[in-house]
């Protein structure tokens, strides 16, 4: 005890008011980190589930944060309007929070499937109300919190000893949950769950510090019914979290979903239908089983055959196994090196029966090794490989998904490119998938430009694959590229007398100026958002 032995006087009396209200001052100063990590965690979902649902990482994540803390500053702002019944008002807009907040997710999902794909106006201006309704209730959190602490501890602390108490627990919840979010929460909860779980604790909060400031609180059975009823909507809607992220998919991708994964880096559906087995990251097509050969025979067996001895191969990408499937229908081939960021895209694709069907097993061959890393690090250690005395690859196959975000541009630059030619030995050929000729037209020829600005001679082709269209890739090395004279036996559709009409560019594709693809500028990632926003819109 503090005050002194004796008789209690008025100046023993604060010493034992705060001794005994000491669990609350802990309790508020826990509650700013429970409250930080789950402000962010709404912002980091937000953007997230943006750039899955419409693609371009950088530009979603930018207007999603940008839009949340304006929010947060105008809920600040507000926050000075608030002047009676400190506790009863953060109470509040903690349930707030933690029922718009954790719902967000499930939300956003429901109506990315139910919504028209053509009004993408509406699934915008959803995306951005809530994001701006949380922000605003997050932002109006922690003025209150800091003005409960003065109002009940104002002998033990200065302001400056307050405002760095507190900022100290915001930042420090921000830190962990800014690591745990990829790491730990999306892999194994899902952003649906992961929503739902930082809901409930942000309800956790509201019934501490119900049960807190009981003495004070002015309708407390209302508040107590209150706080009963989100954690039950919550609570209800964790364990209906996997029914509606079905039902979700289930409306969107429109066939039998045989597979459904969270990995790190992106959302796997795998689909399986009249249509055939389809392969979706991150929302967008990757293959069709029913034409994918049209895409992999073309990207593998022109650069292979006309290179003429391959026996070392890099293949960048293509975790699907699909084109390593082609590489091995050469017996001169005795090793195949695989680069593919994410684990669980070729774990799916050594392990399930009917994905492993479709690569033949690829993935799994004692000639094929499999490396999980990003390609643009990974290639830089090979070059140091290289360096003392490492074997360098004959061909050199990328094919990585389209340039639609600035993480995905960076492997379409010159200085990727550079890296490529390190490794690639003195009469190889490397081959890229470039999108479309037709219809992103400019961002297909910046592609060609930037190889060219590295030091490469290129052979543009193209082939139609029913499930995309027009497709092009690029071919490149430091020697001409010449038409092969034989390819291996069993192919569907690549055959030397068609060789030549997929190198015919007609005037709706043929060659447009276009700048490199630098790291500094990553024009093509604009074009290319430009070009197929048109379509999509």
């Amino acid at each position: 005890m503090r005050y002194a032995r004796g008789p209690m006087t008025n100046a023993t009396i604060p010493d034992a008011a705060a001794e005994r209200i000491a669990p609350a001052e802990l309790a508020l100063l826990g509650s700013v980190f429970v409250v930080a990590a789950c402000g962010l965690v709404y912002e980091l979902a937000a953007g997230a589930l943006a750039s899955w649902l419409l693609g371009d990482s950088v530009l979603q994540f930018s207007t999603v944060i940008g839009t949340y803390l304006f929010a947060m500053g105008l809920g600040s702002w507000l926050s000075r309007h608030i002047r009676h019944q400190l506790v009863a008002q953060f109470l509040r807009i903690e349930l707030m929070v933690g029922l718009f907040g954790g719902l967000m997710p499930a939300a956003l999902f429901a109506a990315h499937a139910s919504l028209p794909v053509a009004d993408g106006g509406a699934f915008h201006s959803l995306l951005y109300a809530l994001v701006g309704l949380i922000g605003v209730l997050v932002g109006l959190e922690i003025p209150l919190v800091m003005r409960i602490l003065k109002q009940h501890f104002s002998g033990r602390w200065a302001l400056s000893e307050l405002v760095s108490q507190v900022l100290t627990f915001d930042y420090l919840g921000a830190l962990i949950v800014a690591v745990a979010f990829p790491l730990l929460f999306v892999p194994h909860l899902g952003l649906v769950r992961t929503g739902l779980f930082f809901g409930l604790l942000n309800a956790a909060v509201a019934v501490w510090a119900l049960w807190l400031f009981r003495g004070e609180l002015r309708q407390w059975r209302s508040h107590a019914l209150a706080c009963a009823a989100v954690v039950a909507a919550l609570a209800a809607a964790m364990l209906g979290a996997d029914r509606l992220t079905t039902w979700a998919e289930d409306h969107f991708y429109g066939s039998d979903i045989v597979v459904r994964e969270t990995s790190p880096y992106q959302r796997i559906i795998v689909t399986e239908g009249a249509a055939g087995v389809r392969l979706f990251l991150n929302g967008n097509l990757q293959f069709n089983s029913r034409d994918e050969y049209r895409y992999h025979e073309t990207l593998v067996h022109p650069v292979l055959a006309g290179q003429g001895a391959a026996r070392n191969v890099l293949v960048l990408g293509g975790g699907d196994g699909m084109a390593v499937r082609e590489i091995l229908k050469y017996p001169a081939v005795r090793q195949v090196t695989l680069v593919d960021l994410d684990p669980a895209m070729t774990q799916l694709f050594s392990r399930d029966p009917q994905l492993t069907k479709l690569n033949g097993g690829a993935l799994t061959d004692p000639r094929v090794k499999v490396i999980n890393a990003d390609a643009f690090g990974w290639l830089e250690s090979r070059i140091a490989e290289l360096q003392r005395g490492g074997e360098a690859y004959d061909v050199v196959v990328i094919d990585f998904p389209d340039p639609s975000n600035f993480a995905l541009g960076k492997l379409y630059t010159t200085s990727f490119y550079q890296r490529v030619d390190q490794v690639l030995a003195a009469g190889g050929y490397l081959v890229v998938q470039t999108t479309s000729p037709l219809i992103a037209r400019r961002s297909y020829w910046t592609v060609v430009a930037t190889l060219e600005a590295v030091g490469f001679t290129t052979t543009p082709l193209h082939v139609h694959v029913p499930s995309f269209g027009e497709w092009g890739f690029v071919i490149a090395g430091h020697r001409p590229w010449r038409t092969p004279t034989a390819l291996p036996p069993g192919l569907r559709f690549v055959t030397l007398a068609d060789l030549p009409s997929l190198l015919q560019f007609p005037p709706d594709m043929d060659r447009v100026p276009a700048e490199p693809n630098r790291l500094s500028n990553q024009v093509l990632v604009t074009t290319f958002e430009e070009e197929w926003g048109k379509v999509a819109r």
